[in-house]
Parts: structure tokens; sequence; C-alpha cells
């Protein structure tokens, strides 16, 4: 076998090359702490990387979906709980307005179910970030409008919003609304805050009634009618609290899971591209003794002539 005379600097430049480039690899990643930095140092560990950034992204999303339901989880259960105090006041006036009473205070009671009708449309057509929560997906429009009369007194409260829930993503494949519509009367879908015949709720026209009733003086309507009435507009408040709290219950739980989620990916992440500072410069130093160490075996070697075998 015929040796050529370039076979040994071939070599050695093949060598150093190898060396240099490994020698730069390693300093990158004890100067980043990156393992991997592009795809062809080790491309079945980019893709895991970028499957999980991936991931990391959506359960980022979520996150930020849980926020947004858990403010309007809260800022609805603080009005369905305004709401609440409204319908235990009416119901003790209503239970206060019996036969004994005088039609002078049957009045005062009245004006002051008026007044109530008219805290209780504040509270329902309560703003978050600038929508309204019980207008369904019509957000932007407020749920309830009062009428009055000539004497100030409430006549009709007319629902403007639609029976549609505007949802979004808790969890692959998990949708979840945190609002309640006002108002439903067809008979499926969400169960409505105010009025939902499914149940006999119908707030602000019982209110009305008990108003007027009171107004007119007649006792017997007000303790056959509107005491029952009032108890269901009741029950359906207290049917929306216990949803609600139900709701925050489940986000603050799923926020949970995805903060261990996010917690996880990270330390895969870092297991996949994360150097070991300790073994790069172990690796490193041992590269830099071989590149040196070939260095002086060239000089030596190169630096020979045939003379230098003759002696």
């Amino acid at each position: 076998m015929r040796v050529t005379a370039n076979t040994f600097p071939n070599s050695l430049l093949n060598q150093l090359t190898s060396l240099s480039q490994r020698q730069n690899k390693l300093q990158n990643q004890a100067a980043t702490g990156q393992l991997v930095q592009l795809p062809e140092d080790d491309p079945v560990a980019m893709r895991r990387v970028l499957d999980m950034q991936a991931e990391a992204k959506s359960v980022g999303q979520y996150q930020r979906n849980i926020d947004r339901h858990q403010e309007l989880a809260t800022a609805s259960f603080n009005s369905i709980k305004a709401l609440k105090n409204v319908s235990d006041r009416v119901r003790e006036i209503s239970i206060s307005a019996d036969g004994l009473k005088s039609q002078d205070e049957l009045n005062l009671y009245a004006k002051e179910v008026t007044e109530l009708i008219k805290t209780a449309v504040q509270a329902a057509n309560t703003k978050n970030r600038g929508d309204y929560i019980f207008s369904g997906t019509l957000s932007d429009q407020a749920p309830f409008q009062l009428t009055e009369d000539a004497n100030g007194n409430v006549t009709a409260v007319t629902y403007n919003g639609n029976t549609s829930l505007a949802e979004s993503e808790i969890a692959s494949g998990i949708t979840l609304s945190a609002q309640s519509i006002g108002e439903n009367t067809s008979g499926s879908g969400p169960r409505g805050l105010i009025t939902d015949n499914r149940v006999g709720a119908d707030f602000f026209n019982h209110l009305i009634a008990l108003q007027d009733n009171l107004l007119a003086g007649d006792i017997t309507t007000i303790e056959s009618t509107d005491r029952v009435n009032l108890g269901r507009d009741e029950d359906n408040f207290l049917y929306h609290i216990g949803t609600n709290g139900a709701i925050q219950s489940r986000l603050e739980a799923t926020d949970t899971i995805a903060t261990n989620r996010t917690d996880t990916l990270e330390v895969l992440v870092s297991n996949e591209v994360d150097a070991d500072l300790a073994q790069t410069l172990v690796r490193l130093n041992q590269t830099q003794t071989a590149y040196s160490a070939a260095l002086q075996s060239a000089g030596k070697i190169l630096g020979s002539s045939l003379l230098d075998y003759l002696r």
C-alpha cells in the first residue's frame, strides 16, 4: 500500500478541524447553557422541544382564558348577591304588608319597592371591562331597560339581550362560560338569572306586581300570589349563586392543573436542551487538551526531514 506525502497532513487537518468544531460547540454550550441550539444538533430532541413549546403556548392561553373567566365569575357573583339582597328585602316587605297596615304605610312600602326595582335593574346591568355581563353575547348593549309612568312608578322592565353565552377553552376540548344570561323564556338552554319560565322566575315583573298591589291595597293577592312568586325568584338566585360557586371552584382547580403542567413542561424542555455545565466544562477541557496535543505532535512530525532518518 502506497502512502503519499500529503496523507498525514490531510489526516491532521481533518482531525484539527473536527477538534476545533467540537471545541467551538462545547464553548457555545458552556456560554449559553444550551445543549441543543440548532435542529442539526439533535433533530429528535428538537422535535420534542418544539412539541412541548407548542403545548406550553396552548396551556398559557388556557390560563389567560381562566383568568378572564374568574374575573367575570367574580363580577357576576357580586351582581347576583346584590340582586339577592333586593330579593330578601322585598320578601320582608311582602310579609310585613298585612291587613294591619294602613294605605299610607302600604304606599311607603310601594315606594320602597319602586326604588328596589331600580336598584335591581342597575345590578343586572353591571359591566365588566365595558361589556354587560348578563346580555348573553350582545354584550355591547344593556340587558334591561326600565320604563316609568308619570308618577315615577315602574311599569315595565324589558330584556334586550339574547340566550347565548360566550365560551372559551380552559383545557384541551373543554369550554366554559362563567356568566349568566338575564332572561330565557325558550324552555331550553342556560338558565335565566332574572326570568326563566321553567322555574317560574320573573323577578322584575313580580316586583312590579307587588308595587302595584301595594298601591292598590290588595293584601289578598300579595299574600296568595306575590309571596309565592318572590319565593321562586329567591330560589332561582340561590341556584345561580351555587352554580357560580361551582364554576369558580372548577376554574381554580383547572388553573392549578395548568400551572403544574407548565412547570412540568419547563422541566422537560430543560432536560432536553440544557447543558450540564460541569460535564460540558470537562469535555471542553479534554477537547482543548487533545487539540493542543495534536498541534504539538504535528509540529514535531512535520518538522522532521529525510536527513533526520539517515543519521
